[in-house]
């Protein structure tokens, strides 16, 4: 799985505090997966999205690294920091975004590795799209949004395909490629659960639809 297993992340410390740089430099070679979905018009703004909420908060990183040495730094800082306009500010939002956007591609993923399908239509991936969507982004996105992406999914490609281009090109046997799926959530998915933590104890989690 050549796209998701290119960087890897550093294991989840027993204290749950990710290091900001290592994880911005893992985290940014993800969003090309939206590539792999085809539909541009839904996939290429969450992937600018994605790219966009990176830099933002590699930007805050690099203005004092020491000070900003780990995710939850940031948000101790910016809260004291921004006050009342805090968390909607900063790089709180820009992870706030992207951890969204992960999770959506990290349900997805674990959803085809599951073998969820649609028994009519095995080789289509839109029951793993939608409950991607419903978990990840929906109750985000305002009624022309959602809209966009229900339409989308019928623009999806195949599982075969998508697997192929996560493999960059590659002609690899389905088991091996849901094998190195594995590998990347077992990974990811508990750095992920730990930012969502981190966001619900410190009450960063803002419900504002976009």
């Amino acid at each position: 799985m050549a796209l998701l297993l290119e960087h890897e992340f550093k294991p989840l410390p027993a204290d749950k505090q990710i290091e900001t740089l290592p994880f911005l430099e893992a985290v940014a070679h993800l969003p090309p997966f939206f590539d792999c979905l085809g539909s541009p018009i839904v996939y290429s703004p969450v992937k600018a999205d994605l790219t966009g909420n990176i830099k933002k908060i590699r930007a805050v990183y690099d203005s004092n690294p020491a000070e900003f040495k780990t995710l939850q730094n940031i948000l101790e800082v910016e809260k004291e920091m921004h006050g009342s306009a805090w968390p909607k500010t900063g790089a709180t939002l820009a992870l706030m975004w992207l951890k969204r956007g992960l999770k959506f591609m990290l349900v997805l993923l674990q959803s085809i590795s599951d073998g969820e399908r649609d028994e009519e239509h095995p080789n289509l991936i839109r029951v793993n799209a939608m409950k991607a969507y419903e978990i990840a982004l929906k109750k985000y996105h305002g009624w022309m949004l959602q809209k966009l992406f229900m339409g989308s999914v019928y623009a999806l490609p195949y599982k075969s395909d998508l697997l192929k281009a996560l493999e960059k090109g590659r002609e690899v046997k389905e088991e091996e490629s849901i094998e190195k799926i594995h590998q990347f959530l077992s990974r990811v998915t508990p750095i992920l659960d730990a930012i969502y933590e981190m966001y619900t104890k410190m009450n960063a989690e803002l419900s504002y639809k976009a």
